[in-house]
């Protein structure tokens, strides 16, 4: 174990990975448009299966098309322990929501195989299919799948706005398994991700210890009223679903407001019909995001959003409906895999701080099956889903290292 605690990765061999697969999907700007099993997804996977087979492993997919990267243990009929993110990214994404995690993990096996050391359990790097759910709704869909939310019939048959399923899109890249989505053993799983949020950086601290993620709500609302001509219908005998809807986005921000400071609300997509200058809008559909770390908060939240918009759409005079589209439930992780990344960001000698998550993650489904804990390094002023997107290669060494340590602490401490 001496030599063992010595251990670091190869820091400019990660970050030389960051930049290399950066290149699958690159934008003008410097992000990446990497969705879900397109082109590019199959590019970079196909990076993934060489680099991993390059360092010994043996690179399985399963119906779902995750990949598996499997490093053999001393007691190899052992459950892995798994460390994994996702390759695809948002359609103006950066560079490090979710490669960081796949590449940290390949960091911890270039780190074992050139130490020539051998774990107990076999150690799998996994690249999670669809997680942010940018192509096919809803996200973290495959790894909903492994971990029991969905059925793997309604994620295959999720589609994308050209009417392309996941099935049939995973048979088009061919990065498909026979092995049945979630019946892949696993004695713990870790994931390393930037912050996505401006916490870390403001308070100058290297690591996260990721405590849980909070509960999520998603939901779209239709209002509908009349649409008529802008020039000859007088004010108050418009039923006018753009007003109605503006108001209605004005009380959905209150609600958050109301729950300050971890609640929170966001209307991402506004969809306006029949979308003309001189005509008054007929109907208009939104969607809505609801967070906070209790579960019984966002309960709270959900009651008084639903009365908000009821109240609203009576005095405006439109008709409206919401239709709950994804709910995720407060995940708290295992004590033991977060002290195993506690002790190790100690030991290394890295400030380091608990935090919830705000954002989701294929660690929220994973860990309904398999003991989990998450690592988060700070992100430049917490900017993710953007071109802008950046970490500083320490932080990037810093968290990869902790993910090492962790691992095989996890190694020596589990059955």
């Amino acid at each position: 174990m001496a030599a063992q605690s010595n251990m670091v990765i190869d820091g400019p061999a990660l970050w030389r990975d960051l930049m290399e697969t950066a290149r699958f999907g690159g934008t003008p700007k410097g992000g990446i448009c990497r969705l879900a099993l397109s082109e590019e997804d199959a590019m970079v996977r196909t990076w993934f299966v060489k680099t991993c087979e390059a360092l010994g492993c043996t690179v399985t997919y399963d119906s779902m098309g995750n990949q598996f990267a499997r490093r053999p243990g001393l007691c190899d009929a052992l459950p892995p322990i798994m460390i994994g993110s996702h390759l695809d990214t948002q359609p103006t994404g950066g560079k490090f929501d979710g490669v960081l995690g796949v590449l940290g993990g390949i960091a911890v096996l270039r780190a074992l195989h050139a130490a020539e050391i051998s774990t107990r359990h076999p150690i799998e790097v996994v690249n999670w299919t669809n997680e942010e759910g940018a192509r096919f709704a809803p996200p973290m869909l495959s790894s909903g799948v492994f971990g029991g939310a969905f059925t793997q019939e309604f994620a295959r048959s999720r589609a994308d706005k050209n009417g392309i399923t996941v099935g049939q899109a995973l048979e088009q890249i061919g990065f498909i398994g026979t092995e049945v989505c979630g019946q892949h053993p696993a004695s713990a799983y870790f994931e390393l991700h930037i912050e996505q949020g401006p916490v870390l950086e403001a308070e100058e601290k290297t690591i996260g210890v990721v405590q849980g993620v909070q509960a999520m709500r998603w939901y779209k609302v239709t209002v509908t009223g009349q649409d008529a001509h802008a020039g000859t219908t007088p004010m108050g005998m418009r039923s006018d679903a753009l007003w109605a809807a503006a108001r209605m986005i004005d009380g959905v921000h209150q609600v958050a407001i109301n729950h300050a400071p971890e609640g929170l609300s966001t209307v991402g997509i506004i969809e306006c019909l029949p979308a003309s200058s001189n005509v008054v809008p007929g109907q208009v559909e939104f969607t809505v995001d609801l967070r906070h770390p209790s579960d019984s908060i966002l309960e709270d939240m959900e009651k008084e959003f639903y009365q908000t918009l009821e109240q609203l759409a009576v005095s405006c005079g439109v008709e409206m409906s919401i239709l709950p589209t994804w709910v995720s439930a407060a995940v708290h992780f295992d004590p033991v895999c977060l002290s195993c990344v506690e002790e190790s960001a100690e030991a290394l000698g890295y400030a380091a701080r608990k935090i919830v998550s705000g954002a989701g993650h294929d660690a929220v489904y994973v860990a309904k099956v398999v003991p989990t804990a998450m690592i988060f390094i700070p992100c430049w002023k917490g900017i993710s889903h953007n071109e802008a997107e950046s970490a500083e290669p320490d932080d990037a060494t810093a968290g990869a290292n902790v993910l090492l340590h962790a691992v095989m602490k996890a190694d020596s401490d589990l059955p």
